[in-house]
């Protein structure tokens, strides 16, 4: 069994994202257009969430510039335009431009977001999980997950790690079956983690997370790592579980693809050439956010635990048996997508 080395990687991520189009497009009219188009974003999430500043905001001037100002891009906090949970389905129908979020809200609007947010003890870092979804031509699962954003009228076009998405929690957990009985905050994704290592999972709004754990009514939250200051849920948990169990949690960017369509070939190239160099500069910011978090916790008198390796092999496994196959059963893009994360974790020695 291979083991991607950084140089591979770095050779793997030198494949081209998409077709750029330029054998096509070369001609007089190739270029930056005179008119400029404004696009409004919003979000399921607020300026106050991790992935606003070190994700979102990156992309958007990145965009700006490399289209050399023919983009313009408003960005608008959830609640602004339309809710959170339906900012989504608003960019496919062309209430607003674009939109950013997790799993596509989970799942519920587009299973094959499931792909892109990341798998339950999957990708263990932002560079592998780069490699299976665009790097690497022998799994290329971003293809899935792109075509079923434009079956539903989106185009996705960014995307980038928050770090690990943890258990934190007023309880030590030093195996899986700690996990056994506790409530926990948990949605999408995260419920199927939780009930997989036998817990019971908690459907709560974000805001109303941190007065559940003080009073006790959940015994914690999954949250993404670098995001638990800005909640401060430091206040009330008392643990960090890493390596998560989602160790490299990502959020994905689309734009309404009647709206993509609308820029010509010059703007659209430049867009994709900026997919991959967002994708790792914002993965690195989010990486510093979860390294000041964790500080921010153990300065507040909590612990970060890290399982021993055999405990995360033993806990892999379990949610590649039970978690896995509830992914896959979402849609046919997502039985796909899963048996390629299975072969690609095989393919650099996670998987037996």
């Amino acid at each position: 069994m291979k083991k991607i080395t950084n140089g591979l990687v770095a050779g793997l991520f030198a494949v081209s994202l998409v077709a750029p189009g330029l054998a096509l497009a070369k001609g007089a009219d190739y270029g930056p257009p005179k008119k400029v188009t404004k696009w409004v974003f919003q979000p399921c999430f607020d300026s106050s969430d991790a992935g606003w500043g070190s994700g979102l905001v990156p992309w958007v001037k990145a965009v700006e510039e490399a289209t050399k100002g023919t983009v313009k891009i408003k960005l608008e906090p959830a609640g602004a335009i339309t809710s959170g949970s339906e900012a989504f389905a608003a960019t496919a129908a062309g209430m607003v431009d674009g939109y950013a979020g997790w799993a596509t809200v989970y799942g519920g609007d587009m299973p094959e977001g499931f792909l892109a947010f990341g798998m339950a003890m999957g990708a263990n870092n932002y560079r592998d999980a780069w490699a299976a979804m665009w790097g690497d031509p022998k799994y290329r699962i971003g293809d899935i997950i792109q075509k079923a954003a434009n079956d539903r009228n989106l185009q996705w076009v960014g995307w980038t790690s928050q770090g690990p998405n943890a258990a934190f929690t007023t309880y030590p957990v030093a195996k899986m079956e700690d996990f056994q009985g506790k409530k926990m905050r948990a949605g999408g994704p995260q419920a199927l983690f939780h009930q997989a290592m036998g817990g019971s999972p908690v459907s709560l709004n974000a805001g109303d997370i941190y007065t559940a754990i003080k009073l006790g009514t959940i015994d914690g939250t999954y949250w993404d790592t670098g995001g638990i200051d800005d909640m401060a849920f430091q206040e009330v948990i008392k643990y960090a579980v890493m390596p998560g169990w989602c160790p490299s949690q990502h959020q994905e960017i689309y734009v309404n693809l009647d709206q993509w369509n609308a820029l010509n070939q010059w703007q659209r190239d430049r867009i994709n050439e900026i997919f991959e160099s967002t994708y790792f500069e914002t993965s690195r910011l989010h990486a510093q956010g979860v390294t000041h978090a964790l500080q921010v916790l153990t300065e507040a008198g909590g612990e970060v635990i890290h399982l021993p390796e055999e405990e995360v092999k033993r806990i892999r496994q379990v949610s590649i048996e039970k978690v896995w196959p509830q992914v896959a059963a979402k849609s046919e893009g997502n039985k796909k997508g899963v048996e390629l994360w299975t072969e690609f974790l095989k393919d650099i020695g996670e998987l037996e």
